[in-house]
């Protein structure tokens, strides 16, 4: 049964460990069968099988048992612990088997003992997966370039800090913080409501008013009359009885001033009728002889249900990737055949822009190409393939190599199906830096 395919990588791109001119690499087949002998399984299937090509420049890497691959960064922290002390024991039994080794009489055991020394030793977390939640190290008996071989090898899994990345993110705009709104109280209030009263209860028997005693005023003290007033008064009299007594003697038959009318009780008189205006005539229509019937309330009918009307999937870009389900059900990977445009979110250290990659893969197999700074062209072969969790990996054999000679870092790419199938993908550099990745088809 063919094995699972975890990582490859170009050796130049790594520093290979070793003793005496013989480093850990030529003789990994050898040491893993030298543990298995030594029953030392546990460490065994924590050592992928490494598989170099007919050039002998680049490796893959397969793990030594079938299971579900989860990439260290990916695990979650209680995965982490778990495999961390799997790990711990592995280094315990290796340090025991080395130490008798080297109490060995025999040169090829000392020898075995020195390039055990270094077989747990690996470039980074990046290198380390999961496979049925059990670790298993890529590239072990590697380090990265211009780097020593740790004192801890776990070291780089028990450090939790962030190392800076390589590549800058672009930077985003904080989001605006809402203003905070405080509202001062004075120390005492303005004014003072009075307490407000409560109605008694009204109750049913009427209560009669108490009477009001009748106020009845009061005569005021009369003065003393001034005694030239009363000739005054008598003149005034005169002159208005002089001409009254005339009009009274010159008009005999008049009648009289005043009658005094007889006493008459009195009687209710009805409210006035008022008559409206007449309106205008209205013509009158003759009486129906038609038979009438007696009316009848008809019944609104009920409303008949509406359909859900489901909303059309919106329009999605020309050349977006889609990863169609029937596809990943079946683990085919034909929709990916073709030449991509793929735009990283990053920005390039040289040129200062994102830097935009060609993917031409077919079958599974394929060359990334990348064009920077004064027409500097990287290129570096990729491979790609479905998980069984449906997630679809992207990733390249090492660095890409330019025209110049030096080397360029690529991501390992991993994509899952979002809405309507759409690929949602995103790219992961060394030291577990996380990019958003879009890809976009060029040509068939």
């Amino acid at each position: 049964m063919a094995k699972t395919l975890l990582r490859s990588g170009c050796l130049d791109d790594f520093l290979s460990l070793g003793e005496n001119g013989q480093t850990v690499f030529d003789s990994a087949l050898q040491i893993r069968e030298t543990l298995r002998l030594r029953k030392q399984q546990a460490v065994v299937d924590s050592l992928a099988i490494p598989q170099p090509n007919d050039e002998g420049d680049r490796v893959d890497w397969y793990a030594p048992f079938e299971g579900n691959v989860v990439s260290w960064a990916a695990a979650s922290d209680e995965q982490r612990k778990k495999a961390l002390r799997y790990l711990d024991n592995c280094q315990a039994n290796v340090a025991s088997l080395i130490q008798r080794c080297q109490q060995a009489e025999k040169t090829a055991i000392q020898l075995f003992g020195s390039l055990l020394a270094n077989a747990l030793q690996f470039p980074g977390s990046q290198h380390v997966y999961l496979v049925d939640g059990k670790p298993v190290l890529t590239f072990w008996g590697f380090v990265n370039l211009n780097s020593s071989a740790r004192t801890d090898a776990l070291d780089c899994l028990r450090n939790t800090q962030e190392h800076e990345p390589v590549i800058e993110f672009l930077p985003e705009p904080p989001p605006a913080a809402p203003p905070v709104i405080v509202l001062s109280e004075p120390d005492e209030p303005l004014y003072s409501v009075a307490p407000t009263t409560v109605a008694a209860p009204v109750s049913e028997t009427p209560v009669e008013p108490e009477p009001v005693p009748e106020i009845v005023p009061q005569a005021l003290p009369a003065k003393k009359t001034r005694r030239w007033i009363l000739p005054v008064a008598a003149m005034i009299v005169a002159c208005i009885a002089a001409p009254l007594t005339y009009y009274l003697v010159s008009a005999p038959l008049a009648e009289p001033l005043a009658q005094v009318a007889p006493d008459v009780k009195p009687k209710p008189v009805a409210p006035a009728v008022i008559q409206a205006e007449p309106a205008a005539p209205v013509a009158t229509l003759p009486v129906s002889t038609l038979p009438v019937s007696q009316a009848a309330v008809a019944e609104t009918p009920a409303p008949e249900p509406v359909a859900a009307v489901t909303p059309p999937p919106a329009d999605i870009p020309k050349g977006t990737m889609i990863l169609p389900a029937d596809a990943l059900k079946l683990g085919s990977t034909k929709f990916l055949n073709g030449n991509w445009r793929v735009a990283i979110n990053v920005k390039d250290s040289i040129t200062g822009k994102p830097p935009t990659l060609r993917y031409q893969i077919a079958s599974n197999k394929g060359t990334v190409r990348l064009v920077h700074g004064d027409n500097i062209v990287c290129k570096a072969e990729v491979f790609s393939g479905l998980m069984q969790s449906g997630t679809l990996m992207i990733k390249t054999r090492g660095n890409a190599r330019c025209s110049d000679g030096s080397r360029y870092p690529l991501p390992e790419i991993s994509c899952n199906a979002g809405a309507n199938d759409v690929a949602e993908c995103t790219g992961r550099y060394e030291g577990d830096t996380v990019v958003p990745v879009t890809f976009k088809k060029v040509s068939d």
